[in-house]
């Protein structure tokens, strides 16, 4: 049985995990991670969450109170702990098998083996075919166009356009 540790106590993290995952889904998001540690002599519950859509503080603060009262309600940890809840961020990593679903956003492309002499691209995702994306970014003042096999891409993440 896996279990996340708290100072005197112990609680069944499947079973939790098992159970705000599927609550936290029925919110609209999904549950990257879970993990218990102690931080200034609190035992903290840290959850990070994760949806297609930009998540705002806005979007925390309502997952983190109905978490809160969530498992108040199924009273599963035995002793006190403070609830901390993020996101994976603005630049978040992205999955190449979802890359369908970030079509028309800003992204960061590193690649295993150059293009054109870069092996570094951030543009507009055009495009997610089977075996490739197609990215439009800029230099200078024109857009250009690369077409990037998934094969090549080393990482992918979501980028903030300036």
């Amino acid at each position: 049985m896996a279990t996340l540790c708290f100072s005197r106590g112990y609680m069944n993290t499947n079973l939790i995990k098992e159970k705000l995952t599927l609550f936290i889904e029925n919110l609209g998001y999904n549950l990257v991670e879970i993990k218990s540690t102690r931080r200034q002599g609190d035992n903290v519950l840290e959850l990070v969450i994760d949806k297609v859509e930009p998540i705002d503080m806005d979007m925390i603060s309502e997952v983190s109170k109905s978490v809160s009262d969530y498992l108040d309600e199924i009273d599963l940890i035995e002793e006190s702990y403070v609830l901390d809840i993020s996101s994976l961020g603005a630049e978040k990593p992205l999955k190449i098998e979802e890359l369908d679903k970030y079509v028309g956003r800003f992204i960061h492309v590193h690649l295993i083996n150059p293009i054109e002499g870069s092996n570094i691209f951030e543009g507009d995702l055009d495009a997610c075919l089977k075996d490739s994306i197609k990215l439009s970014y800029k230099v200078k003042t024109r857009t250009k166009t690369v077409d990037i096999q998934k094969s090549n891409i080393s990482k992918i993440r979501l980028a903030i356009k300036f």
